[in-house]
């Protein structure tokens, strides 16, 4: 692919592909782009282009269409992923900046990629194994219960109440709070586990019952929903891309609804996103190893705050794709989730 003029038919016939869904023929590529070489020429270049598997005829149409080689190609060599559009990040802004919650933050950025893109859109929940601590909080609800609040980075929030039996004198509570937050702030939550057996030692015999009973309800809360989940968006969108998947979309649901499919792909797909320009990483038809995703592609990126990435989002869709346009949507979202995120 070190010829440049091949590479702009190619180019040439991948655009006018997605664009069209039709086979692309050496007289539309004549008549569609400025090329600057002969009909005799392109015919050529497509020739070859075929014998060395970057386009391919379909059945017995004159055309060609871009096989999962020609369309990685087409993107390995784009130059640049061309920005979101005044209005396009307009809608994620006016979408996302009112979100209460991360719940709320991932159950919007699923529909803003789903409406941006037309395709399915997911959203990793950021992981626990993962994040850090910012913040624990210990609050009296009165009587003999408190209230625990663990903030990761992540923005995660898990609140556990702690029963313990009679009413706690405002004295141990701040003290509690106090030595929690010498223990946790700023760590890994692996780290602070380590640290939690240790701590009812640091507080006289008759409160240790009490320590040790908000102790279980933040070990509790560390260990919650270790189980990696996503959010999902725009299924529907497959039904409008049904021809463009040649047997059936069928495979391809069944692949969605299996979460453990997609948590697999966006965990292998962490690594390519971070040596990717942009950070954007893309995983093309047989490229994702699975039987019933030939037909597919998959975009994501990172996002996450204070420069770690702390979970992926991204799209998957036929492999008839705009991946430019979709890159860049891909992008500008996790940049926006990693901002809110962050603060």
């Amino acid at each position: 692919m070190s010829d440049e003029r091949r590479l702009a038919v190619l180019r040439a016939i991948v655009e006018d592909y997605v664009a069209t869904r039709e086979p692309v023929g050496s007289k539309v590529l004549v008549e569609r782009h400025s090329l600057g070489v002969s009909p005799a020429t392109i015919r050529n270049d497509m020739a070859v282009l075929e014998e060395e598997g970057y386009i391919a005829q379909p059945h017995t149409s004159a055309g060609r269409v871009p096989t999962d080689k020609g369309y990685r190609a087409f993107v390995d060599r784009l130059s640049t992923v061309k920005p979101l559009s005044p209005a396009e990040r307009r809608a994620i802004s006016t979408l996302l900046d009112d979100a209460t919650d991360l719940d709320d933050v991932l159950t919007r950025t699923v529909r803003a990629l789903a409406q941006l893109t037309r395709q399915v859109a997911v959203v990793q929940y950021p992981s626990l194994s993962r994040a850090t601590v910012r913040h624990v909080e210990l609050v009296p609800l009165g009587g003999p219960r408190l209230l625990l609040v663990l903030i990761t980075d992540s923005g995660r929030v898990e609140q556990r109440t702690v029963e313990v039996g009679h009413e706690v004198p405002e004295t141990l509570v701040a003290e509690m709070r106090t030595r929690l937050g010498e223990a946790s702030a700023g760590a890994r939550l692996s780290d602070v586990v380590a640290r939690l057996p240790t701590l009812p030692e640091r507080f006289r015999p008759e409160d240790r019952d009490v320590v040790r009973a908000v102790l279980r309800a933040l070990e509790d809360s560390l260990s919650a929903e270790r189980e990696e989940r996503v959010v999902l968006a725009g299924t529907a969108n497959l039904a409008r891309a049904g021809t463009d998947f040649p047997q059936s979309i069928s495979p391809v649901l069944e692949a969605i609804e299996e979460q453990v499919v997609l948590l697999r792909l966006l965990g292998e797909m962490a690594d390519d996103a971070a040596a990717a320009a942009g950070g954007v990483s893309v995983r093309i038809g047989r490229e994702l190893e699975h039987d019933r995703l030939l037909d597919a592609s998959v975009v994501t990126s990172g996002y996450g705050s204070g420069g770690q990435v702390v979970a992926h989002l991204g799209v998957l869709g036929p492999t008839r794709m705009d991946y430019p346009t979709t890159m860049a949507a891909v992008r500008a979202v996790a940049r926006y989730v990693s901002r809110i995120i962050g603060s």
